[in-house]
């Protein structure tokens, strides 16, 4: 496979609204990100966000309860780095800006924008903005201004600084996928020298503190003048350096050893080695469809720059393309981006899990508040750990996020055999979140049958709320349960002695082995499939009338316990923990539940329609595949949402791999063997990519009647390999 050079451009995009290509162009490293606003009009809310450095405020209810939670969580909108004054040397300012192209190189990370200037007297300045965020050296971003004549030749004069952000009044919106302002932090401005400018800010409540640096890298001038002649006819360029700094509660930070000047090609070059790697090790090329094929490198792109690389933040919801969803973590990183991860960058994988071992502190405390005895249960929405949601029906009484990150860790550990993680950290997430579920489920007498249930619980639908055995839950409740058991077992078998530092006996994991095998799954002897829920298929369907366009998201346009009473999924729900455990259910079983669930499901989540593709495939129905791949690939490149301009949709750009991975190839593993079969779609001639299993580095290139799997780098791996339901044998690639 040849590593092809992609570019995306405004031609590429449905939307060229600025608030919306801001989120689109935007730049980021896992540390912080910078959206691409106009650099002349800017915007003073939305400019650069840094990973984890938010700030809190009551929330206020009207009647509050015992256990909800005290305090919103909201990501700082810091200074746009990007903005520049620009005015003729006779005081005319340029305030108009038009935005006439946009290059976004994802082999290098480099973008390139030009635009045409104005002066309210009609003076026009071409310039070309050309930034690039530092990768390895994660702290710095640089951006180069190149001004060329329009029809005004004369001089320039050039400033450019670190702004105090003004208030901003807070737009009311019922829209719980926006954000909220949370006020200004405490700021500092000092000019160190003419030409370096120091930016400390500081949060009220959380005693956070930044400080970012800003340089001028191409001129002995101050930062707040400098001269451009263009009377020569020829394009002048200036550059700036800035360094943003890592979060700290104290402001230690030496000036003199902080900023280290160098050049936009050396950050060029940094960002291109980083993005290199990447696509060695996890490159997808489609054939058959080019837009297609840009838009999934364009989704692996924005996948790793959102990506928390340091074992103390993780991947908000918008990533760091925008402050959607108040940059909070939720759910979506364990079930649709750590997959990527753990098949293409393990280390990156195990830092976004280090994250959840970070705060499992706090979800012992969260759990407690609950009532639980013993246990930890995660925060459903959350930065530092504390539970952040408002809205228990739909936030706290989530419980499948503890199952959903003991999976995930069970996913990282059956591809790395990390078994120095597993000891550190994974075993005790695993064995804390399933004390949590043995503490808060009960055991029921049916009849003749002892079942162990989970009541008054929220699944993936959160258009459903408060039920009894919500089907996902319960069956990933199960998995917790026997993953404690088969940790136990491996932990017994590679590093004898070290189960009994975590307090477990082996007439405890016969308590567990019991519970997993007593766990409750709803089935509806009926209709021959899995029940969503105990009441879910007893209510009336939602009313076709109210299925128009207009009303959705149903989330919008109605009160919950309107939606709560009808039969009506808001996204993938039971049909995700078939896509979870492949072996649960045969072809003709999973066709029926399938044809069930689409019927009564609006994809109002942008989580839910690369579930529908992936499972479409597992049952050999390509074009449905196709249809329901092509919405998710390209969800933010056409706006599909709406609401791309609040941040990019992450858990879809992970999805999108999903259904490239899990679907049309077929994967999945199970007892140590890698299954891949054949369901590329008509439309696509041919889909090839790579993933790392252990040590080794796969390709796997699928045609309409061909598969094949080779190692393009380490060892043969020692997982069996199953191609289309037959067993190979695999050739390493010399």
């Amino acid at each position: 496979m040849n590593l092809r050079d992609y570019h995306l451009t405004l031609q590429d995009v449905s939307d060229q609204r600025p608030e919306y290509l801001e989120t689109i162009f935007s730049l980021g490293n896992g540390h912080f990100g910078v959206r691409a606003n106009d650099p002349i009009n800017g915007n003073p809310i939305s400019g650069t966000l840094i990973n984890g450095f938010y700030e809190t405020a009551p929330i206020t209810y009207g009647e509050a309860g015992v256990g909800y939670a005290q305090k919103h969580q909201t990501i700082l909108n810091l200074p746009d780095l990007r903005h520049i004054h620009v005015a003729t040397d006779t005081g005319h300012h340029f305030t108009r800006s038009k935005r006439t192209a946009t290059d976004l190189d994802l082999s290098s990370g480099k973008l390139v924008e030009d635009y045409l200037t104005s002066t309210e007297q009609g003076e026009t300045v071409k310039m070309t903005v050309t930034s690039v965020m530092g990768q390895q050296r994660s702290n710095f971003w640089a951006i180069g201004y190149t001004f060329a004549p329009g029809n005004y030749a004369g001089g320039l004069l050039i400033s450019k600084s670190i702004a105090v952000p003004a208030e901003v009044e807070a737009i009311a919106s019922a829209d719980p996928r926006k954000t909220r302002l949370a006020g200004v932090p405490i700021c500092e401005t000092t000019f160190l020298a003419a030409d370096l400018q120091r930016y400390h800010v500081k949060t009220h409540n959380t005693k956070q503190a930044v400080t970012l640096y800003l340089g001028l890298l191409t001129a002995q001038a101050s930062l707040l003048q400098q001269p451009v002649d263009l009377s020569d006819r020829q394009p002048h360029t200036l550059e700036y350096e800035a360094y943003v700094g890592d979060i700290s509660r104290q402001n230690t930070i030496d000036p003199s050893a902080m900023f280290v000047a160098t050049s936009l090609d050396a950050l060029t070059a940094d960002s291109r080695d980083f993005w290199q790697d990447v696509w060695q090790r996890s490159e997808v090329a489609v054939e058959g469809n080019e837009e297609l094929d840009l838009a999934i490198h364009y989704n692996i792109f924005q996948l790793n720059q959102a990506a928390g690389r340091d074992g103390r933040t993780n991947i908000a919801a918008k990533g760091l393309s925008g402050s959607g969803y108040e940059g909070h973590y939720f759910w979506d990183t364990e079930m649709y981006m750590l997959p990527y991860f753990i098949y293409t960058n393990q280390q990156m994988a195990r830092q976004l899990l280090v994250y959840r071992y970070q705060i499992l502190p706090k979800a012992r405390e969260r759990a407690h508040a609950l009532g639980a005895s013993q246990g930890a249960l995660f925060a459903w929405r959350t930065i530092n750990g504390e539970e952040a949601s408002p809205y228990f029906p739909a936030g706290t009484a989530q419980y499948h996020i503890d199952a959903d990150i003991a999976y995930a860790v069970g996913k990282y550990y059956e591809i790395t055999r990390d078994l120095d993680f597993i000891l550190q950290c994974g075993f005790e997430m695993v064995l804390e979140t399933a004390r949590f579920w043995e503490d808060f489920g009960s055991w029921q007498q049916i009849g003749t049958e002892c079942r162990f249930e989970f009541h008054t619980v929220t699944g993936p639908d959160e258009y459903t709320a408060l039920v009894n055995n919500n089907y996902y839950t319960n069956r990933l409740a199960k998995h917790n349960f026997q993953l404690v058991v088969d940790l136990a077992r491996e932990i017994q078998k590679r590093s004898p002695g070290n189960l009994e530092t975590f307090g477990v006996s082996e007439s405890d994991l016969d308590v567990y082995q019991n519970l997993a095998d007593h766990v409750y799954l709803p089935y509806s002897a009926d209709l021959k499939i899995n029940e969503q829920d105990d009441s879910f298929l007893d209510k009336p369907r939602w009313p076709k009338d109210r299925s128009t366009p207009d009303n959705f998201p149903l989330l919008l346009h109605y009160h919950p316990l309107t939606i709560y009473r009808y039969q009506v999924a808001k996204q993938a729900d039971t049909l995700l923990a078939e896509y979870l455990f492949p072996e649960d259910l045969t072809t003709e079983e999973l066709k029926r539940e399938y044809q069930y669930y689409e019927g009564v499901t609006t994809h109002d989540s942008s989580l839910s329609r690369s579930i529908f593709s992936i499972l479409a495939a597992r049952m050999d129905d390509r074009d449905k595949a196709y249809n329901y791949f092509m919405d998710t690939a390209r969800m933010d490149l056409v706006n599909l949402q709406g609401n791309t301009a609040d941040g990019l949709h992450l858990a879809n750009l992970g999805g999108s791999w999903l259904a490239l991975v899990a679907g049309f190839s077929g994967f999945y593993v199970q007892d140590e063997v890698v299954h891949f079969t054949n369901h590329l779609p008509k439309n696509l001639q041919r889909l090839t990519y790579r993933m790392k299993i252990a040590e080794s580095v796969l390709e796997i290139d699928l045609t309409a009647t061909t598969t094949n799997v080779t190692v393009i780098s380490g060892p043969i791996p020692t997982y069996g390999v199953s191609v289309n339901g037959k067993l190979i044998s695999l050739e390493k690639v010399s």
